[in-house]
């Protein structure tokens, strides 16, 4: 049988193309190069997808400049500060007991806590947002020599498992507390730092209890949070809470409302109009005193011819 050259072209076209699939389906494909199809929710069209962005933990630390080691106290609270990574959570630990947490900005943090009876190894960590822990600072050394555990033989312990804690703004934040040492009942006095009234509460045993609260705008807020016990023996920790979102752009998380009046300059409107008619007029008189110029000299040169 008789075949032309553009039959026997196709044909060596069509067997070209069939080796290649061939070798495509026997070469199997790296393991970045597939896509994987995800499934459907039972019982939902949608899709769901979740993802976490991990970065490494902070390599630099904070470091405490104040107090001094070595350095002896009479009274409680005292200030801890010194330098530490911007925008990081910094929190504090007294003989290895959170007392405290504050955020770093410009690079700097300061804080009071309460010191525990005897000696007090203090020391501070940082955190991201991720809560992954930085490197311990330098640890800072000093003595507490606290009156009123030789008066009463109580001392009060107040702190928490958590740092920080966040909502949204609206919903209720719940914070547990942990209250140790001291006589009950306790008045407790919590200042959410949003420039609400602060909230108080009685309790009558130690143990852990809650304190809540809703904030009505996004920010970063100082949480601060005193215990009292029946014998004036007081402690307090101050803590980091979050409402989740944008924080308005003026201080103290207020709004600032800006008002615009419009001002309509009518008077030189009404002066334009005024003027408008005798403008007219004195126009309309140019131009015919122009015309009746114009004719009589027309007229006088006519006349001389």
């Amino acid at each position: 049988m008789w075949v032309s050259n553009k039959q026997l072209k196709l044909g060596r076209g069509i067997k070209a193309f069939a080796l290649m699939l061939m070798v495509l389906a026997a070469t199997p494909l790296p393991a970045s190069a597939i896509t994987p199809i995800p499934t459907p929710l039972p019982g939902s069209s949608s899709y769901g997808l979740e993802a976490t962005k991990p970065h490494l933990p902070p390599t630099t630390g904070a470091t405490i400049s104040t107090p001094s080691s070595g350095a002896s106290y009479n009274t409680s609270p005292i200030t801890v500060a010194g330098i530490c990574p911007n925008d990081l959570l910094v929190d504090i630990y007294d003989n290895g007991v959170l007392v405290g947490s504050i955020d770093c900005k410009n690079g700097s943090f300061s804080i009071q806590i309460t010191l525990f009876t005897g000696e007090n190894d203090i020391i501070a960590t940082v955190f991201d947002e991720l809560n992954q822990a930085g490197p311990d600072s330098n640890t800072v050394t000093v003595t507490y020599n606290n009156a009123n555990f030789s008066a009463f033989g109580q001392l009060i312990t107040l702190t928490s498992s958590y740092a920080r804690r966040a909502a949204n703004p609206g919903v209720t934040l719940t914070w547990p507390l942990i209250l140790s040492g001291g006589n009950g009942p306790y008045a407790i006095s919590t200042d959410w730092g949003d420039g609400a009234p602060s909230d108080l509460k009685s309790q009558p045993a130690a143990g852990t209890f809650e304190i809540s609260h809703v904030y009505k705008l996004a920010g970063l807020y100082h949480v601060t949070v005193k215990v009292t016990d029946v014998n004036g023996v007081s402690a307090f920790i101050q803590l980091v809470a979050i409402a989740n979102g944008t924080a308005p752009a003026t201080a103290n998380n207020t709004v600032t409302k800006v008002s615009t009046v419009t001002k309509v300059i009518w008077i030189p409107g009404v002066v334009a109009v005024i003027l408008l008619f005798p403008t007219y007029w004195l126009g309309r008189r140019s131009e015919l005193h122009s015309l009746h110029r114009k004719l009589e000299k027309n007229m006088a040169d006519f006349r001389e011819l």
